[in-house]
């Protein structure tokens, strides 16, 4: 073989590999939600161990929120959340934690620990998860605010952000 005839065989798998990259890296950012899009079709258990639908909050506005009990800042995200959650439960709102955590053990210790009473569900796969691939999660904690139609509103809103969709799905 000439090292004209390898540089080719080079040059074709260098290409190769370039367009696959940029398949791979288009589809999975078609994948991720975007503001506008609905719930996607994703059930996963919650921590009584009941599959639940995360379409099934449609009517509500919905903050959904990834964590995981080893993410020191969504623990201390999390008792901001609990004490947002008990203020607007009433109004047609509600919290979706999704963990990612690997260990249910620790992610049952963290839900009780940080006294969460909102809707706590589970993809155990890490970063890896489905849902988390779906919402284009890179980092913890990570928020998606629905309205009541059940549309992304926000990705990683603020709280005042967060108040003013509750209030406006309360007319």
């Amino acid at each position: 073989m000439t090292s004209k005839h390898k540089k080719e065989i080079m040059f074709k798998i260098k290409n190769t590999i370039t367009l696959f990259t940029l398949v791979a890296a288009v589809s999975i950012t078609n994948a991720q939600i975007k503001v506008g899009d609905s719930f996607p079709d994703v059930q996963l258990q919650n921590n009584k161990n009941t599959a639940t639908k995360l379409n099934s909050f449609k009517g509500k506005t919905v903050l959904v929120d990834f964590w995981a009990s080893w993410c020191a800042p969504c623990r201390l995200a999390n008792k901001k959340l609990v004490k947002m959650y008990d203020q607007y439960k009433d109004q047609n709102f509600e919290i979706v934690g999704i963990s990612i955590d690997n260990d249910k053990t620790k992610w049952l210790k963290a839900i009780e620990k940080d006294k969460m009473k909102h809707q706590q569900l589970i993809d155990p796969k890490g970063f890896e998860a489905k849902t988390a691939l779906t919402f284009g999660v890179e980092a913890l904690p990570s928020a998606f605010l629905f309205d009541a139609s059940g549309k992304l509103v926000a990705i990683n809103p603020t709280e005042a952000q967060i108040i003013a969709q509750i209030k406006k799905n309360k007319k």
